[in-house]
């Protein structure tokens, strides 16, 4: 009995593990526009990030729990560390250290200027930026800088 409960605990561990671990796909510019039109959720929030950034790390806390606690939402931290460092085993090995739960995608772009404004006319290119788009009303709403408690409900509620 003891050694069946034993290989149950080992199973529940292993599953916990692979669940918690994602592989954040490379995505073309391409695609990740025509997530933000796609229209599964009403809600969606693209968070841009990078691996070498405090404050977009910083931030993540708030992301996560959003996403948490508003699972009608679709929260995509999507990292932009193809542009500087190339090598995606790192976004794989953060993701993996943060145990990050929310959905990372990363650009697979290299130039930002080739990019940015097909994202948001708006952008600078600063990061951390966040864009919230409610799918079905067409309206969006872009930041760029580090989100503080509150400032995610906020934008939220002005895309409602």
């Amino acid at each position: 009995m003891t050694k069946k409960i034993f290989i149950l605990f080992l199973s529940v561990l292993a599953t916990a593990g692979q669940l918690r671990a994602q592989k954040a796909p490379l995505i073309s510019l391409t695609d990740l526009l025509a997530l933000t039109k796609k229209g599964d959720n009403t809600i969606q929030i693209f968070n841009f990030w990078a691996t070498w950034c405090g404050p977009c790390i910083k931030e993540m806390p708030l992301l996560e729990a959003y996403q948490a606690e508003h699972p009608e939402v679709t929260v995509y931290l999507v990292s932009l560390d193809m542009d500087l460092d190339p090598q995606p085993e790192k976004v794989h090995k953060f993701v993996e250290r943060k145990k990050i739960r929310s959905r990372v995608l990363i650009l697979n772009e290299r130039n930002p200027n080739d990019w940015i404004e097909k994202i948001e006319r708006s952008w600078t290119g600063a990061i951390p930026a966040t864009l919230v788009i409610n799918t079905a009303t067409g309206k969006r709403k872009f930041i760029e800088k580090e989100m503080h408690e509150g400032d995610l409900e906020a934008l939220v509620a002005s895309v409602q």
